[in-house]
């Protein structure tokens, strides 16, 4: 596997790795043990040259006239996203999202070990859920300075956002995956931020429905005249 330097590769690209990452494990699962780029194409909706020119910014991992070997692809690629680093991760606000992940998210599938979880109410500290201790976030600098922590999980309710982002950077940490629906960093910044946002994506559901219903619409009107 070939490690690329970093702002070499597309970020349309990075954001590929996943999807494929999700499907061999699926191909896997189903017993299929390999794969052209055309079938991984046509289930991905992508085309094959799209998909060997994404494979070829790492290296090269398959083979003509036989295409993948779909577990050793799968391999590959969780070594491209990390996933073998053993990346530590703590999680800051234990509310609705943080105790959503917290119960239904398995961050050790994807190469994370959730470490710990900060919140400043009262009756969550010092408890455990899931094998996760809760502590206070006056505790948050000295747990950074004496445990390793790769990347903050930010579930902070939005006005927190800021200043707990500042406290996050002034004590190192420069990775943060964030809940917030807040935009944390602007061009320059060193902080490595993934933002999430559900509206983002609910909205872009709704942008193809609304152009399938006019599409619809449209038919229907055609087919009365």
């Amino acid at each position: 596997m070939k490690r690329t330097k970093a702002g070499s590769i597309s970020h349309n690209v990075i954001r590929r790795m996943p999807r494929y990452l999700r499907r061999l494990d699926e191909l896997s699962e189903s017993g299929i043990e390999r794969i052209s780029s055309k079938e991984l194409g046509e289930q991905l909706g992508l085309t094959p040259s799209q998909i060997r020119q994404d494979f070829s910014c790492f290296g090269e991992f398959g083979q003509q006239g036989y295409g993948y070997n779909v577990r050793a692809l799968r391999e590959q690629i969780a070594g491209i996203l990390g996933m073998d680093r053993g990346f530590q991760a703590i999680l800051i606000g234990v509310g609705n999202i943080g105790h959503a992940l917290m119960d239904n998210f398995c961050f050790s599938d994807w190469g994370f070990h959730l470490a710990a979880a900060f919140d400043i109410k009262p009756n969550l500290i010092g408890r455990e859920f899931q094998d996760v201790k809760i502590y206070a976030m006056e505790e948050l600098s000295e747990y950074i300075h004496s445990h390793r922590v790769d990347v903050a999980v930010l579930a902070v309710p939005k006005e927190a956002a800021i200043p707990v982002t500042q406290l996050l950077t002034e004590n190192g940490i420069d990775a943060i995956w964030n809940f917030t629906n807040v935009e944390l960093t602007g061009p320059g910044s060193p902080t490595i931020v993934e933002n999430i946002h559900f509206s983002d994506s609910l909205l872009t559901l709704s942008y193809f429905v609304a152009e399938r219903r006019d599409e619809n619409e449209a038919k229907a009107a055609k087919a009365e005249k």
